[in-house]
């Protein structure tokens, strides 16, 4: 199937960044979220990349204007998925909110449409049911930064189509991704599956009181010549996703420190409005965060 029209759900630091790229590349792309306050600040996101895609690819001025150009942005369901040929899914990671997600979107979406989950650390099959259509269903995963970190991991479960899932590994490349292609559900598919155990380490490591932010994100840039530490990346991933994911450990596996981890982004950090680089401060404070600052990496 050829794809034209693209729904991206869910306007966050990634969404924005799934919905942009796919501009690019000459698709007609509707950005979806719940209201036009969240609109309007995915607006501004996909605003504030231009540059970023102008510096780091050489994009031209052109380009991203006619980029901008094929974005529409919705916050009526229906509306947003009339047209729809796949869906990337982008809400929070929680798996009561990604149901509630698609039991709405199967009602209003056209019988053709792909939907793809974008989720970062659960399966498709945690949520297939309420899609009404497990045939047109998997995930595609994108990491931050897609324009740089380009890859495209594409992850059926046991009862996706095989055209479908063939289809979705030629949208990854079409929209400049190196499409991964992974047969078999995995928690975190290949990119999470090695990251999401060294960031909930590294918290652990901080709410058990072993070392404080700056010396663990040392510790691991020095060690293994990283340019960037696991706080300096949970602020890159965004502290909302970092929440839902303990959150989510937590509830599954009753692990204190898995709790400790999920009361102190909440009270310290997103109750604060502390979300990370996006916001211009989480664990670090942005555009000049302190892993940045020369003596850094010295004892």
């Amino acid at each position: 199937m050829s794809y034209t029209n693209i729904l991206i759900a869910g306007s966050g630091v990634l969404g924005s960044q799934i919905a942009f790229q796919t501009a690019l590349h000459r698709f007609e792309v509707t950005v979806y979220d719940i209201n036009d306050e969240a609109l309007e600040k995915a607006k501004d996101r996909i605003e504030k990349l231009k540059p970023r895609y102008a510096a780091d690819l050489g994009t031209s001025n052109e380009e991203l204007e006619a980029a901008w150009g094929r974005l529409t942005f919705q916050s009526d369901l229906a509306a947003a998925a009339a047209n729809a040929d796949l869906v990337i899914e982008s809400v929070p990671e929680s798996v009561p909110i990604k149901i509630e997600f698609y039991e709405k979107l199967a009602k209003v979406a056209p019988a053709h449409t792909i939907f793809a989950t974008n989720s970062s650390t659960l399966l498709p099959s945690q949520f297939v049911d309420a899609t009404g259509r497990p045939d047109k269903f998997l995930a595609l995963h994108f990491a931050n930064e897609i324009w740089k970190n380009n890859t495209g991991e594409v992850m059926r479960h046991s009862g996706t189509d095989e055209q479908v899932f063939n289809d979705v590994v030629n949208f990854a490349k079409e929209i400049g991704m190196v499409a991964l292609p992974i047969q078999k559900e995995q928690p975190g598919y290949i990119v999470n599956s090695l990251l999401v155990p060294l960031l909930s380490s590294a918290q652990k490591l901080l709410v058990t009181g072993v070392a404080d932010i700056e010396t663990i994100d040392k510790t691991w840039m020095v060690g293994t010549g990283a340019p960037v530490g696991p706080f300096g990346m949970l602020d890159i991933v965004g502290i909302n996703t970092a929440y839902h994911v303990a959150k989510t450990r937590a509830d599954q596996t009753g692990d204190a420190d898995y709790q400790a981890v999920a009361e102190l982004l909440k009270t310290e950090y997103i109750d604060k409005g502390k979300l990370g680089k996006a916001t211009g401060e989480g664990f670090y404070t942005y555009p000049n965060p302190s892993y940045r600052e020369p003596g850094f990496l010295k004892g």
